[in-house]
């Protein structure tokens, strides 16, 4: 009868630990997603604000530049068919360079999204 006084309670302390497991293992992937999720919203908020802002600021400078550029030639279609182009030629690069760029961005989120 000991026997199985010694087996009931292992199997206690086993049930009782397995328990535990299951709980703290809930625990830690509610908190992991959680920072997954705020690592994710944070990093498009700044992406948008910052591209935002980036993207009003070269508005501008392409505009100033156009007008410089005009004025310099004594022609401002000119002028803003250079900068068109130039915009043209960079958008080409970029596409070009798309994966990578892809490459770079994967690499750049693999390391906080996987991280232990």
């Amino acid at each position: 009868m000991n026997i199985f006084e010694s087996l009931n309670e292992t199997s206690g302390k086993m049930l009782d630990a397995g328990e535990n497991y299951v709980e703290k293992s809930q625990a830690y992937y509610k908190l992991k997603i959680f920072q997954q999720l705020t690592v994710s919203i944070s990093l498009v908020a700044k992406g948008l604000v910052i591209g935002g802002l980036l993207a009003i600021g070269l508005f501008f400078l392409a505009f100033a530049s156009a007008l410089a550029i005009g004025q310099w030639l004594d022609n401002l279609a000119l002028g803003y068919l250079i900068v068109a182009g130039l915009f043209l030629i960079a958008t080409g690069v970029i596409y070009l360079k798309r994966a990578a760029i892809n490459t770079i961005i994967i690499k750049s989120l693999s390391t906080k999204f996987f991280d232990s």
